[in-house]
């Protein structure tokens, strides 16, 4: 498949879960009466859950709390990683580069989801302290993709001419290193941005950071499964709506990093 026919797929499939997300609590409108648990028809286009809501109007509600938790969980992860990542790369320091990295690598250690769990064992985290906890998870791994990247880069005899002009370390390791590495940092977002949707929809699914009862697609699978061979639409709707997610957002990030190549004789 070609660029331009992944991208436009990758567009069609995340857009339908990402306009529902965003734009579906305006259109939801007040809850109406309950209806007797797992029921289909009688008003409602995908029938009813568990406790006799309208199936419909939890999925125009229940995507926003994924998205924005995912979103916010991946941005504050790189928020922490490429500055760890960038100073490991470009520093000469090598205890400074043991103090930033090998604490990372304890973390690394411990299963992302074995740990958000032993944390909410403690806590009990709102969707804030879930995008925070997640993000938590992530720093170790994005840090090292980061410093990976960005030493190739300063390796370069290009880094060591910057440094004989008396460059700045920010013109050095954000200009040049950090530039040099942007391809590479583009193919992890993608990919780390489909875990944190998996992590995030699986602390949900287990109960962290949403109420048991909450209108979300991650809640409404785990919570609906018992009469998914009665009313499956409680169920399917948005187990898909996080898959059309997942695979829509690893479509546009491959299509992006495919209509971009690598710039020819730029590297020195």
């Amino acid at each position: 498949m070609t660029a331009p026919r992944r991208l436009l797929l990758g567009l069609a499939v995340v857009a339908v879960p990402l306009l529902l997300a965003l734009l579906g609590p305006l259109f939801a409108g007040e809850p109406g009466p309950r209806a007797a648990s797992f029921t289909l028809g009688g008003g409602h286009w995908l029938g009813t859950d568990f406790v006799g809501r309208d199936v419909w109007q939890q999925v125009l509600h229940g995507g926003r709390t994924v998205v924005l938790t995912a979103l916010a969980a991946t941005a504050l992860a790189y928020l922490v990683a490429l500055p760890v990542g960038l100073v490991s790369a470009v520093t000469h320091a090598r205890r400074l580069e043991e103090l930033l990295m090998r604490p990372l690598d304890v973390l690394l250690a411990v299963p992302s989801l074995l740990l958000v769990l032993l944390v909410a064992s403690v806590f009990t985290p709102g969707a804030a302290g879930l995008a925070l906890l997640v993000a938590l998870v992530n720093v170790p791994d994005a840090a090292r993709i980061v410093r990976a990247a960005a030493a190739e880069a300063a390796a370069r005899p290009a880094v060591e001419a910057l440094r004989m002009q008396g460059e700045s370390w920010w013109r050095v390791a954000v200009g040049y290193v950090g530039r040099s590495s942007l391809r590479t940092l583009a193919a992890d977002a993608g990919i780390r941005l489909t875990g944190v949707l998996y992590l995030v929809s699986t602390a949900a699914f287990l109960g962290v950071g949403v109420a048991p009862d909450a209108a979300d697609w991650a809640v409404m699978v785990d919570r609906n499964r018992t009469g998914l061979f009665v009313q499956p639409w409680a169920v399917v709707v948005p187990a898909l709506l996080i898959v059309a997610l997942t695979t829509g957002t690893n479509l546009l990030f491959d299509a992006a990093l495919e209509k971009s190549p690598r710039r020819k004789g730029r590297r020195p």
